[in-house]
């Protein structure tokens, strides 16, 4: 008997087949057996710069505003320019490395070098 994939939505493992649909037995979502990728997976988010400009992974960016890091006497400096950036999920859509450690920030901080 093959094993049924949990929930895209609650990652529960509860789950049953009915015909051609999978179904969460805790969330009552419904997919198709087919369906590997949920709906909200299925639409890639673009991220801006401050400027509207559309960023990737591995694009240059500079700050636009000196911004202090929470929890550290750190301040990273207007100007300051970050190579080989990462696009990440969640609030703080950038990830990258600069000489003071590894960051995570928004884009609205940034524009495209």
């Amino acid at each position: 008997m093959p094993t049924l994939p949990p929930c895209p939505l609650c990652a529960m493992e509860n789950t049953y087949a009915d015909a051609d649909r999978i179904i969460c037995a805790d969330c009552a979502h419904e997919w198709s057996a087919t369906d590997t990728v949920p709906a909200d997976e299925n639409e890639t988010s673009v991220v801006k710069d401050a400027n509207g400009n559309v960023l990737a992974n591995g694009d240059s960016v500079v700050l636009i505003k000196d911004l202090k890091v929470k929890g550290s006497s750190i301040t990273l400096k207007v100007g300051t320019k970050v190579k080989s950036i990462r696009l990440v999920g969640g609030d703080h859509e950038v990830d990258c490395k600069m000489d003071a450690g590894s960051f995570m920030l928004k884009a609205c901080y940034l524009k495209k070098a």
